[in-house]
């Protein structure tokens, strides 16, 4: 089918997404088409077009958040049928492997390609200007229909709204995730969040579900330390500078029970201010993406391991999310979980550059790509 797109026919030179029409492949073994209702902007789009995720190929149709309805199933296609609603998960997970079998689904074999290129099989659903255009983690949600594998589509219940429910898809977990699952929140813990954008803001949520005593966010933006205390931060600063003293006379100086890295992008010396605001024998989750070929990180290694800290990175949040898609919809739709609020703008496929823009300048916790009925 004839549908449009938003791609990138040079990554990495900052150039901007084209849209576009493209050509749309049917969905072959194990794989389903879906009609989506919206997808969310992700800073982890943006690092393709920067080139802080720099890609050997184009072109490539963005976007890894997203919901909406089947339209199409594949052959051997058993799990999903024509008018489920479904999340697109940004990574897949099969169920199989040695990962999701020991229930790390975030670290199943088949996200080693997400960025390949190509669908698991190699080959392109998707074509533009005569050539084959490979999908962000397979899906490509800057565009109305996709035809995705069905192991990164994930069935929740159609009472559920599917534009805040495309968030789920990525930052939503990504963000929760590293408080509940990595950073391992203890009840009457005093947790800090570095940035608080469409991911930190969950993890925000994340130490609530928790039981965290005191949540400390740190975020240049004044409107997002306001919406942060929305969210349920005890405390919202704008600096690491503030949160130092913030944390030292909340603490006594014995320092942070967990740090929370979500920043837009990880510089290298945001590790060593997450270990000064880390107590002894405390947890840092480092959650933002770096730049791939960043290799200098400021770190004071020997108070690090003298004071017996640790260090944890964390894909997806350490979420399953065959396990925690389904859960945090239902969260939401019993008023657990806030989704609508993460919401500050939406847009038209076409108004995609000024999505990221604003989305750079610190404007929107999310913005959202809404598609025509």
């Amino acid at each position: 089918m004839k549908t449009v797109g938003a791609l990138l026919w040079e990554p990495g030179t900052r150039s901007g997404w084209s849209v576009e029409e493209i050509e749309l492949d049917p969905p072959k073994r194990g794989e389903v088409m879906v009609k989506l209702t919206s997808s969310g902007i992700c800073h982890s789009d943006d690092h393709l077009d920067t080139g802080d995720i720099p890609l050997g190929w184009a072109p490539i149709i963005g976007g890894h958040e997203g919901a909406g309805v089947v339209t199409e199933v594949g052959p051997e296609v058993t799990d999903l049928a024509e008018g489920d609603h479904v999340v697109l998960s940004f990574l897949p997970s099969c169920g199989k492997c040695r990962m999701c079998v020991a229930g790390r689904g975030n670290m199943c074999v088949l996200g080693a390609g997400v960025l390949a290129g190509y669908a698991p099989d190699g080959t392109h659903r998707i074509h533009a200007r005569g050539q084959g255009v490979g999908a962000m983690s397979y899906l490509g949600t800057f565009s109305p229909y996709v035809t995705v594998p069905v192991d990164s589509a994930v069935k929740i219940d159609p009472s559920i709204p599917l534009m805040p429910a495309s968030l789920i898809g990525c930052g939503v977990p990504t963000g929760w995730g590293s408080a509940v699952y990595a950073a391992e929140i203890q009840l009457g813990d005093t947790v800090v969040v570095l940035g608080t954008g469409g991911v930190g803001m969950n993890a925000v949520q994340g130490a609530v579900h928790r039981g965290a005593r005191n949540i400390v966010t740190v975020d240049p933006v004044p409107f997002k330390q306001e919406k942060a205390k929305q969210f349920g931060a005890t405390h919202s600063v704008g600096s690491f500078e503030e949160a130092q003293k913030v944390i030292e006379h909340m603490t006594n100086g014995q320092g942070a029970d967990r740090v929370i890295v979500t920043v837009d992008v990880a510089r290298g010396e945001i590790v060593e201010q997450a270990n000064q605001l880390t107590r002894r024998g405390g947890v840092i989750v480092l959650t933002a993406a770096a730049p791939v070929l960043q290799r200098d990180v400021q770190f004071d290694l020997f108070s690090f391991a003298m004071s017996g800290k640790r260090l944890q990175g964390s894909l997806y949040g350490t979420t399953n999310s065959k396990n925690d898609i389904p859960l945090i919809a239902e969260m939401y739709r019993s008023g657990q979980f806030k989704l609508d609020e993460l919401i500050t703008k939406t847009y038209k496929l076409e108004d995609i550059n000024e999505a990221f823009a604003d989305m750079r300048e610190g404007k929107n916790i999310r913005g959202v790509i809404v598609y025509d009925d």
